[in-house]
């Protein structure tokens, strides 16, 4: 394939792209680039927002480029301040070495890896001296990193930054600066980190890394206001994931449940299905579509047959809006503690957190015998078993004690 029709390729759905005369110089080359994405392990799975990243790292690989995913064992123990609004609490090793673990082994289930090199940023970054430290320090300005929005704010509203915080997109530059990375992947909210490791990268003497960045996928709650599609971006700690590691029944569950103008941004962003393909299926009914998409994407993790079984067991259920034939009967003991709503969720394992179990109830996405409960603390009397609904696809008798 020519660099040019390369080019066209990997600039389809990038959001920046660092630049586009540097790329093709670098494709015209004729050798592999290296390409490098990094990924904090700050949360122990991967979910399809990520995947829009990943599969931009797919079509470098099919290209015939080398790809790293490095994995932030290193920079993840300081957290990137990118939007935060306070410092992040450091993670333990533990918590870092197990994150890794499963980040490693979900990201071949879209990564191809034969083709594939893993690494892990402590190797170079914990051996750095203090005049190692000190010279990458020098090679950007204070005044530079103080512009981000997430600083400038916390400047203004006098709210802490913690010194380590500021050496964060330094460390992440000099990632690229130890793996001489000819261009770097990020989410679009990543574009200042970026950017830093091209002028960190001169400093060493290096050519300037090329940076391209995809879109932020909107989370299970987002929807349309006053016509534009509002709500957060995909996060683990917000609960509006869709792990790539859940159940078929759960994935093909989440993804039935979002609104049709998310869905058309999801196809966009995480369908492979020809443009052709997404034009009739925008033309046809939200539902018909959003079947396709579910069936697409649990086919991918799961299989053809998980999402057949999965389209057949939610037509059944919802379409002749009966209950599922079998429900699981759990027993909870709340005894110690409140008996609200959204604990007995976290206890009865309908929900993974008590924060997706509040945000769910209040958005009426919960049943109790039928009644939709509404407010998260509402307590639950001993007793039952009680009918509890979440979304469209969990159903649970639970006892409470």
């Amino acid at each position: 394939m020519t660099p040019e029709a390369q080019l066209e390729i990997l600039k389809r759905g990038a959001v920046d792209l660092v630049s586009e005369a540097d790329l093709l110089a670098k494709l015209r080359r004729g050798r592999p680039l290296t390409v490098k994405a990094g990924f904090d392990p700050t949360a122990p799975d991967l979910h399809l927002g990520h995947t829009v990243l990943l599969t931009k790292m797919r079509q470098f690989q099919d290209l015939g480029h080398r790809v790293v995913f490095l994995i932030g064992d290193f920079t993840g123990r300081i957290g990137d301040p990118t939007g935060r609004q306070k410092t992040r609490p450091p993670l333990t090793d533990e918590d870092v070495q197990q994150n890794a673990e499963t980040y490693r082994r979900q990201v071949f289930e879209v990564l191809d890896p034969e083709r594939t090199v893993v690494d892990f940023n402590s190797r170079w970054l914990g051996p750095l001296h203090a005049v190692d430290v000190v010279r990458l320090a020098s090679q950007y300005t204070l005044a530079r990193l103080l512009e981000r929005d997430d600083f400038r704010t916390r400047l203004r509203e006098n709210l802490p930054i913690s010194t380590h915080e500021l050496l964060y997109p330094l460390f992440q530059a000099y990632d690229s600066v130890h793996l001489k990375a000819d261009v770097e992947l990020g989410g679009q909210d990543q574009i200042l980190n970026l950017l830093v490791g091209r002028e960190v990268m001169a400093g060493y003497g290096l050519e300037k890394q090329v940076v391209l960045t995809t879109p932020l996928l909107e989370g299970t709650g987002a929807t349309l206001v006053d016509g534009k599609l509002a709500g957060d971006k995909m996060s683990k700690s917000l609960g509006n994931t869709v792990g790539i590691d859940e159940s078929p029944k759960d994935m093909y569950g989440k993804i039935m449940s979002i609104s049709d103008d998310l869905l058309w941004r999801w196809l966009d962003l995480l369908s492979t299905r020809p443009s052709d393909d997404i034009r009739a299926l925008r033309a046809g009914h939200p539902k018909e579509a959003k079947h396709s998409f579910a069936e697409e994407i649990v086919t991918r993790y799961h299989g053809a047959d998980a999402a057949r079984r999965e389209h057949e067991a939610f037509e059944a259920v919802f379409a002749k809006k009966g209950e599922p034939e079998t429900i699981e009967e759990r027993t909870v003991d709340l005894s110690h503690g409140p008996r609200e709503v959204f604990r007995v969720l976290v206890a009865s394992q309908l929900v993974k957190s008590g924060s997706e179990g509040r945000r769910l109830v209040q958005q009426g996405a919960v049943q109790i015998d039928g009644e939709k409960v509404t407010d998260p603390l509402r307590p639950i009397p001993p007793g039952g078993p009680y009918l509890f609904k979440v979304g469209k696809l969990r159903w649970a008798r639970v006892t409470v004690k």
